[in-house]
């Protein structure tokens, strides 16, 4: 501390209190005056502190009465008072700086956001008063990915406030945790609960055979869950009291810590060296052999169920519950499901190898984080003739990412034909009608800041609307109407577009209808250079230039479209499973689709077209006609060239 503010006292101006129940005028500026007076009187020995000093423009000014300021003003000027206050920029621009008279009595300081260095030894000050509140440790491994996970996914908010607010939740969240009963026991009781409702149910139907043998099963069942119940129970109490045992001795010493510090202050020598030499130690031991005995590393795994720190597991756990973005360490279930997402995404999209790996590696680069922290996660061109499965691999992937299909952003491109149009992405500027709302873009990536963006149908859109997407692809943000900036770094972008596909239309003419492979390896090389060519054509360099990769599709063979029969297959079976209604389509039913349902121009749409109006109208009518019930069973077979329906 400076030698010339040492003794000083720091005290803080609480307006709300100064204003509340002034009834009559000049009963406001009565109480501020006895303040100012007795801060005046203590000699420079207090230090006003004003929290939100802009409040103070217009605090109490009523019907010609002089406002707060107007009466700290000249106290200020003489020097009688040594002020302090705390307000934010747009605050001090908009309140402040139009009463150059009240600028001019304070020295402005920038106070900028501490570095990521400066947040973590913030929090290692402030760790042991959230462990005491929580009564658990905080391992430094959370408190570094606190600061670390916050300032690089949690961008509305500043350091250190949002680490520190991360620590808080994850330490509430373990705390609260180790009060309720774990899952696991949870589910058995609710297991056995069901089942004695559904033994009392079979008591009541009566002595029938089926109901008698299921009532011996249940009674099995519930033995055994009753059994597993006890054992689980006990296993939890007894860790629970461990648990309260070591947050008793955590208070105990807490408790004598205070106690030492209202002994020094009283200058009680005698119980100050009674609490520091005597029991303070006593109590450290009896806390470090009991952590040491019950909650060492080496049993944190056998222990179970509670956990006596914060790691830095439930830190990733807390951001990625604000953010939507999977931070928790992979599981190996899920390390196995990214091994073989190819395989996934080839199960819905034909024929596309190249499109599939390039996105799969994006994901898999995301999830091992690896990704550059200024870009988006991955940024695509999907070029093709239409209906070859370009938005149906957004799709696919999107249900991959967020088990929904429907969770992808979509922007329509066609709908910003116009230049006026493109303020709609971003939210119009002041003045303007919509200024309030924000950007159709913006905000839903400010709400969703992990989710797969798809620009569909992209060389439909105004040039203009290109020159947005350049900052999006190259630094992963935007700023939008009202001047705040949104972050795109955890986002998949994927824009389609229709750009040199009669190339490759023309590329596969001549090559035998079932070839396959063949086609895409001979015709790839003649057409996709003509195709870049025609995307230069369409676009600007700067814009091609910030795109990760630009990804040709393939056209579709006979071999694919028979693959994409059965897929389509698949998906009327489970549409009509929610009924009880069982399909069966025999293979040369299939054949015929695909025979019938192959348009090299048109892609996989024609497909789409014929299984509705050949098997789904059919089917609809007979369902109408009551020919086909729930729970019933239909097959469709080829006989004499025509599908033919049978029960």
């Amino acid at each position: 501390v400076p030698e010339p503010l040492k003794g000083k006292e720091v005290v803080m101006l609480d307006l709300g209190m100064l204003i509340a129940g002034t009834k009559f005028r000049g009963e406001f500026e009565d109480r501020l005056k006895a303040f100012m007076k007795e801060i005046k009187n203590a000699a420079g020995k207090l230090i006003l502190f004003i929290d939100e000093i802009h409040t103070i423009v217009g605090a109490g000014a009523a019907e010609g009465a002089i406002d707060a300021s107007n009466l700290l003003k000249p106290a200020l000027a003489r020097g009688e008072l040594h002020a302090i206050g705390a307000t934010t920029i747009r605050e001090y621009q908009r309140y402040i700086e139009k009463d150059p008279a009240l600028e001019r009595r304070f020295q402005p300081i920038i106070v900028e956001e501490p570095t990521i260095e400066d947040s973590i030894a913030i929090l290692r000050g402030l760790k042991e008063k959230y462990e005491m509140h929580h009564g658990l440790r905080i391992s430094d491994e959370a408190i570094v990915s606190a600061v670390n996970l916050s300032a690089r996914y949690i961008t509305d908010r500043f350091l250190p406030d949002k680490a520190v607010d991360v620590i808080d939740e994850a330490g509430a969240a373990r705390r609260l945790e180790s009060e309720s009963i774990p899952k696991d026991i949870d589910s058995v009781r609710r297991d056995i609960t069901r089942l004695e409702i559904e033994k009392q149910a079979l008591i009541k139907e009566g002595a029938k055979a089926k109901a008698t043998s299921r009532i011996k099963e249940i009674d099995k069942k519930l033995k055994e869950l009753k059994s597993r119940n006890d054992e689980l129970s006990a296993k939890w109490k007894n860790e629970k009291v461990k648990f309260e045992t070591l947050h008793g001795l955590r208070q105990k010493i807490e408790a004598l810590r205070r106690e030492s510090e209202v002994a020094e202050r009283e200058g009680n020598l005698e119980r100050l060296s009674q609490i520091v030499y005597g029991e303070l130690p006593s109590v450290h031991k009896e806390y470090d052999v009991f952590e040491k005995k019950n909650f060492a590393k080496k049993n944190k795994d056998a222990s179970g169920y509670l956990k006596e720190s914060v790691d830095e597991q439930d830190v990733a756990a807390v951001v990625s519950a604000w953010t939507g973005i999977p931070l928790n360490r992979m599981l190996e279930s899920e390390s196995e499901k990214l091994s073989k997402i190819e395989d996934v995404l080839e199960g819905r999209v034909v024929g596309q190898n190249d499109a599939v790996k390039a996105v799969s590696a994006a994901l898999r680069r995301s999830r091992a984080g690896l990704s550059d922290i200024n870009r988006p996660l991955g940024s695509f061109m999907f070029l093709g003739p239409t209906g070859v499965g370009k938005t149906e691999l957004a799709r696919a992937l999107a249900e991959y990412m967020f088990n929904d299909e429907k969770a992808i952003v979509r922007v329509d491109m066609s709908e910003y034909m116009e230049r006026h149009a493109t303020a709609r992405l971003i939210g119009s500027p002041p003045g303007y009608v919509g200024y309030d709302e924000g950007g159709q873009l913006t905000e839903t990536v400010r709400h969703r800041p992990y989710s797969l963006i798809l620009f569909d149908e992209v060389e439909k859109a105004h040039p203009e609307v290109f020159n947005l997407l350049l900052q999006i692809l190259d630094d992963g943000r935007l700023t939008d109407g009202k001047g705040k900036t949104v972050n795109f770094r955890n986002t998949i972008i994927i824009m389609t577009s229709n750009a040199g596909s009669h190339y490759i239309k023309t590329a596969n003419i001549g090559f035998g209808e079932d070839s396959g492979e063949e086609i895409s390896k001979v015709a790839r090389d003649s057409y996709q250079g003509r195709v870049l060519e025609a995307l230069k054509e369409s676009f600007r360099p700067e814009f091609l230039n910030r795109i990760d990769e630009v990804v040709v599709f393939n056209q579709l063979s006979r071999a694919d479209i028979k693959k994409i029969v059965d897929i389509q297959i698949q998906k009327v079976e489970e549409r009509l499973n929610e009924r009880g209604i069982k399909v069966s389509i025999d293979e040369a039913a299939r054949e015929y689709l695909a025979r019938e349902g192959y348009d090299e121009e048109f892609g996989a749409r024609p497909l789409k077209r014929l299984i509705q109006k050949l098997i789904l109208d059919a089917l609809a009518d007979k369902i109408i006609r009551g020919e086909v019930r729930d729970g019933g069973k239909i097959r469709v077979n080829m006989r004499s060239g025509k599908l033919v329906f049978s029960k």
